[in-house]
């Protein structure tokens, strides 16, 4: 999975994506409506109020530029010069397309810590379906243990999960899953954990938000025997071995599970202060007149609204 989304040769985001929206590989909740961009704002200046000395704000795949096109534009001028504004990207494709949106004022970096240290160590993060694009592990209970799937000449292949119960012990499906049902499977986010581990010695303050599709554990596997991992062709959804076909062609993600996320940013010391619906997330942070003009799915349970969790934490400077 990590080789065929970020290959620096064949990977998809990093040589084949196309364009993002409508009319692309796939659309997201900053390129469909501005909405997302006004709220982002909106918890930025919230958060510039507690933690005033903060003037660095962070994107983490920023996509085509939408985000913070919108974030940007919403903050006034006063606000857009007071901030200083970057961009983290890996994807070749996509921050050409970020350049050409968001032009002078941004810095663009490949890595976290490198936008980290640009900004002193003092920032507001934020990050839109980027966890999700992150490879997981894949396993599946079969005769009373969890067994994880590899592949094998394109054949799935069930091989024994030895991780130590050190290690295991992080995951909240393999720590609380006392008789799952013979043939459940369900990823396991150990990159993510071990991604937020590498960058935050390098962060001395501010907020982040995080914003993905998923859910607590174990409501993120209702009714999902087969997990959540997929792949996403031209708007189209593939799911079983055809997730394993177009390799650098097509999307791979996973929903997140946000028991383990909450989790992890705790045990960094990180202070939780917000976590909900992308639709309260909009209640909380739009204007009335926003809120009235949201896309309906915006705000049903049934749609981006309940599918998309929202999470805010904060690290104090010691």
């Amino acid at each position: 999975m990590a080789r065929a989304l970020h290959d620096p040769a064949t990977g998809y985001y990093a040589r084949r994506i196309h364009t993002v929206g409508q009319r692309g590989d796939f659309s997201t909740a900053a390129t469909l409506s501005p909405a997302l961009g006004e709220s982002v704002a909106a918890w930025i200046q919230m958060q510039t109020r507690f933690m005033p000395d903060v003037r660095h704000v962070i994107e983490v795949g920023a996509g085509d530029g939408s985000l913070m096109a919108s974030v940007r534009k919403v903050s006034g001028w006063w606000r857009r010069r007071s901030l200083r504004w970057h961009v983290v990207e890996t994807s070749p494709v996509l921050a050409r397309a970020q350049r050409r949106r968001l032009g002078s004022g941004v810095k663009w970096h490949s890595r976290l810590e490198d936008a980290l240290s640009a900004a002193r160590g003092r920032a507001f993060i934020y990050h839109n379906e980027l966890l999700d694009a992150f490879p997981v592990h894949l396993i599946e209970w079969q005769d009373g243990e969890w067994s994880e799937i590899h592949l094998d000449q394109g054949a799935e292949t069930p091989c024994p999960l030895d991780w130590p119960e050190q290690e295991r012990s992080q995951f909240s499906a393999l720590r609380e899953w006392q008789n799952p049902p013979p043939g459940q499977r369900c990823e396991l986010h150990r990159p993510v954990r071990d991604w937020f581990r590498f960058w935050a010695p390098a962060w001395q303050a501010g907020a982040m938000l995080a914003i993905d599709y998923g859910d607590l554990f174990p409501a993120l596997y209702h009714r999902r025997p087969r997990g959540t991992l997929r792949a996403y062709l031209l708007h189209q959804r593939l799911e079983g071995v055809e997730v394993y076909a177009n390799p650098g062609r097509q999307d791979i993600t996973a929903d997140i599970n946000f028991t383990d996320l909450r989790s992890w940013t705790t045990s960094l010391g990180w202070q939780e202060h917000e976590y909900m619906t992308l639709a309260d997330f909009f209640r909380a942070h739009l204007k009335p007149a926003s809120l009235a003009a949201l896309p309906p799915s915006f705000l049903h349970p049934d749609g981006a609204g309940g599918a998309f969790k929202c999470l805010s934490a904060a690290k104090v400077a010691a």
